[in-house]
């Protein structure tokens, strides 16, 4: 028989635990919040359908950041173009077919790697290789060539991570079945993990999608009152506008700065609202 006391103790300091893990989420979570009221409260007073659609002027003082809109939109479907096929091609070769034998744990362990590389050195290895080297000068082709080379270790580990995890009763029902093993990944595996792929792209080109370092070498203009009309045409971008704006010219008014720096937040989080409402629909599915 239970000792009620005993009982007692163990259900307070349960809750006493829970209580302690709620307090150090909010904890976590009042900065991230903080900060994201405070850039709305002083960006919002400079949002309008003139500052969102028209060019910039007076040195970017005044006008618009239409260009650096579109340029941020282009840079980021590039990269999507580029590393999502390449990284979950990657991620499927690693989960579904590679022996585990050292040399895959030294591809594991490189693909961790590269994770960690600041961005500053992607941005010189997308200078030397593809500004330099191939000859595509400062583009939107070599920037976003740098910008999925950046991202793909983030979207082939939590592919990778996602196929393991899909239970292997699966794949031995569909093998007893008949399916090869290509059929099982594309039918039953992938689908499955459908929810975790989502993530890591989404991980990966929200990072893309505010990195500075990189497109400052391979891509971005200081100042550039057009749209780009190719892909070997340079753009202006959300997060190299912000470093201009906010180091580079004198007198420039604070709201604009605020309010660039909310839309690029905007463009961030309509991403991740986006891949949630997929990724919750893709689990729904989920037959596990």
């Amino acid at each position: 028989m239970e000792n009620p006391d005993y009982a007692r103790i163990s259900r307070r300091n349960a809750l006493l635990g829970v209580n302690l893990l709620r307090l150090i989420t909010l904890l976590t979570a009042l900065p991230v919040i903080g900060v994201i009221v405070y850039i709305v409260v002083r960006g919002a007073p400079a949002i309008s359908w003139e500052f969102l659609s028209a060019m910039p002027r007076d040195g970017m003082r005044a006008g618009g950041i239409l260009p650096a809109i579109i340029g941020t939109f282009y840079l980021t479907l590039g990269t999507a173009v580029f590393s999502v096929p390449l990284g979950v091609a990657a991620g499927i070769y690693i989960a579904e077919y590679a022996s585990d034998n050292r040399a895959t744990r030294l591809v594991r362990i490189a693909i961790i790697n590269l994770a960690g590389i600041p961005s500053v050195v992607y941005g010189l290895f997308g200078l030397g290789l593809f500004v330099l080297f191939l000859k595509l000068g400062t583009s939107i082709l070599a920037a976003s060539l740098t910008l999925s080379i950046m991202t793909l270790p983030v979207i082939i580990s939590t592919t990778e991570e996602a196929l393991r995890q899909v239970p292997n009763a699966f794949r031995v029902v569909s093998t007893s079945l008949g399916a090869t093993r290509w059929q099982t990944i594309k039918r039953i595996t992938l689908p499955q993990a459908i929810p975790g792929v989502i993530t890591g792209i989404i991980l990966g080109l929200e990072r893309a999608a505010g990195e500075t370092a990189p497109i400052m070498f391979t891509g971005a203009a200081f100042f550039l009152p057009l749209l780009p009309q190719s892909p070997l045409d340079a753009t202006m971008a959300l997060p190299y506008h912000i470093f201009v704006i906010s180091t580079s010219v004198p007198g420039m008014p604070v709201q604009i700065q605020y309010g660039t720096v909310l839309v690029l937040l905007v463009f961030v989080l309509g991403m991740n609202v986006i891949a949630t409402i997929i990724r919750n629909r893709a689990r729904a599915r989920r037959q596990w």
